[in-house]
């Protein structure tokens, strides 16, 4: 090992020496390891409860439409049926949006339902406050305790007059930065570790993707390093260590409180979204205007009924080998269906360009880039949400136009009677849902390398500015 290294090796000593002997300093950082601890074991043990009840309220919503009576199927298409969205497996590590976008939809004939039973609305306000988890403790409170552990490094040697023997001694700003800087990368590591640890595990044991996972450890080890390069720049560079407080603190309230608020709400103004009301009557007028099937005289209906005759050889209706109120249904059905995924995708492609502003405003801000990438690789993020969407969507679609064809093919045309119905055996034929957990990597994968980019830039141009300010520091000495 070379002298220079030596040097650099008993700065960070010393440094590790006087943060042990500052026992508020001790006494917050183990607080933090505490929260991070609590935070993933009840991040864990809340991922297990709701995991277990939504696949109980799966199986109970299967079981009671498996155990309807005969019915007629246009019914059962009203019955509809309830599908839960599963937990992804790091949704205990960051749970994302999916305390607010909900986790339920029922699915019928006709409509196209949203998720509802959010836990915000469940629950008490305090989770708008944000949730105790890994994710939440590591982006918000784990940089605080960083700012307060490393804001007088330089500057209170410079105040106490010990900067200037040290410089005399021989020692060179540049190793006096780099002695500092291992130091409270050392403390990084330690504070994050905890969290860390349990993710590495989970990963290990099975229960979690190993390379998201992997992938989210180094993303949150950049953006705690951030903030410590952050802290020492900071200190390198004014004269009083109380001066270096205020600045970073300030620097913290407007990169972690500030810009996650403002910046969305910038991307709202500048791309608006029409309400949900707005929505509705919208779709309500289109769906006016494809046609009106129990209207004889409707355009649509009357020359799909031509086609529909020509098609099976018959004069009339009545003639039909099938039951023409079927064949109408799952006519109507198409439209519709084609109609909602029309401003579904419109809805979709609003939120994709919404998040493309914030990702790119967040430049201004790595706690926007380090929540991206987290919730992306938790797959909690509103594209996973999304991608949860089309698959019910597909589903329902499919569930619909399934009963819609017993109808056509079970229930005659003519005679059928009063109350008309098939066997219940029946609605144990239709597919249930299953949601497939998509690959993140490639559901996100430019999202990540692009918020991953945006922490290693962060981190470059810190370390460039210690850099400069060090070697500054060494002219003045001269």
């Amino acid at each position: 090992m070379s002298f220079r290294h030596t040097k650099v090796l008993r700065v960070a000593a010393e440094e590790w020496r006087a943060l042990v002997r500052n026992r508020v300093a001790v006494i917050a950082s183990l607080t933090l390891v505490a929260l991070l601890v609590t935070s993933a074991l009840l991040g864990l043990e809340q991922r297990e409860a709701t995991r277990a009840a939504r696949a109980r309220y799966q199986a109970t919503a299967d079981e009671a439409f498996d155990a309807q009576p005969d019915r007629h199927p246009h019914r059962m298409v009203h019955y509809g049926q309830f599908v839960f969205r599963p937990l992804s497996a790091l949704a205990f590590f960051d749970p994302g949006v999916d305390g607010f976008t909900g986790n339920t939809v029922f699915l019928e004939g006709h409509r196209q339902n949203s998720a509802n039973f959010s836990e915000a609305r469940q629950s008490s306000l305090l989770l708008r406050f944000g949730q105790l988890t890994p994710a939440f403790v590591l982006q918000t409170l784990a940089p605080l305790l960083i700012v307060f552990l490393a804001f007088g490094a330089v500057a209170r040697e410079r105040e106490q007059g010990t900067l200037r023997l040290l410089l005399a001694q021989g020692l060179r700003p540049s190793e006096l930065a780099a002695g500092k800087l291992l130091a409270h990368a050392g403390g990084v590591a330690a504070i994050a570790a905890p969290a860390l640890l349990v993710l590495a595990a989970v990963a290990l044991a099975g229960w979690a993707p190993p390379v998201p996972s992997l992938l989210l450890v180094s993303g949150y080890l950049v953006y705690l390093f951030i903030w410590a390069v952050g802290a020492l720049l900071v200190s390198l560079l004014v004269r009083r260590a109380r001066d270096a407080m205020i600045v970073l603190v300030a620097a913290w309230m407007g990169v972690v409180i500030l810009a996650p608020r403002l910046l969305p709400e910038l991307a709202v103004a500048r791309l608006p979204t029409p309400t949900r009301i707005e929505t509705d009557v919208t779709i309500h007028r289109e769906l006016k205007r494809i046609g009106d099937s129990h209207n004889p005289d409707d355009p649509y209906f009357s020359e799909f009924k031509a086609k529909t005759l020509a098609r099976y050889g018959v004069d009339k209706v009545e003639d039909l080998p099938v039951q023409w109120a079927g064949l109408v249904g799952m006519e109507g059905e198409r439209l519709t269906s084609g109609l909602f995924d029309r401003h579904a995708r419109d809805a979709f492609a609003r939120e994709a360009a919404q998040n493309q502003l914030v990702r790119q405003l967040g430049v201004l801000s790595p706690l926007i880039a380090v929540r991206q990438l987290s919730m992306s690789l938790a797959a909690t993020d509103t594209e996973s949400h999304q991608d949860f969407l089309e698959q019910v969507e597909r589903h329902r679609y499919a569930f619909v136009q399934a009963l819609n064809l017993l109808q056509v093919t079970k229930i005659p045309n003519q005679n059928a009677g009063a109350d008309p119905r098939i066997s219940a055996e029946h609605w144990k034929t239709l597919p249930g849902f299953t949601y497939r957990q998509p690959d993140v990597l490639q559901l996100a994968g430019e999202r990540i390398q692009a918020n991953l980019l945006v922490l290693v830039c962060w981190l470059a141009v810190l370390l460039a500015g210690c850099g400069l300010a060090a070697r500054r520091l060494e002219e003045a000495s001269r």
